[in-house]
């Protein structure tokens, strides 16, 4: 059973930073592609970044260049470093792992920034 943990999240002033982690209990970790998602209420869960095993990134148009994903495979955990936070950063937080057709996601984390 893979399972991924994330932390990090919390409240913050706009403009401030927060990094995320995500631990991901899977033997093949290396070998998978992690992204990290966000929803905010009432809107759908959307990709805010993406890193593959072979450490392409990706980024959504909104937080190029605030966000950076990056990984250690030898601790299977994924990162996003958040610099430069707005108000409609705020959103729950998912970490996803995917291997082939099997995908995974955490429990999420709540990142909260105040105006």
């Amino acid at each position: 059973q893979v399972q991924l943990v994330e932390s990090g999240g919390g409240l913050v002033q706009a403009g401030g930073s927060l990094r995320l982690s995500c631990v991901v209990s899977a033997n093949m970790f290396s070998v998978g592609d992690m992204g990290w998602y966000r929803q905010a209420p009432g809107k759908q869960r959307e990709l805010v970044a993406g890193i593959s095993s072979g450490g392409s990134t990706n980024y959504a148009d909104s937080v190029k260049g605030r966000f950076t994903i990056s990984r250690d495979n030898a601790k299977k955990t994924v990162y996003l470093q958040m610099n430069s936070l707005k108000y409609e950063d705020t959103a729950v937080y998912y970490c996803n792992w995917g291997l082939g057709q099997s995908n995974y996601w955490g429990q999420g984390t709540q990142v909260t920034v105040s105006s």
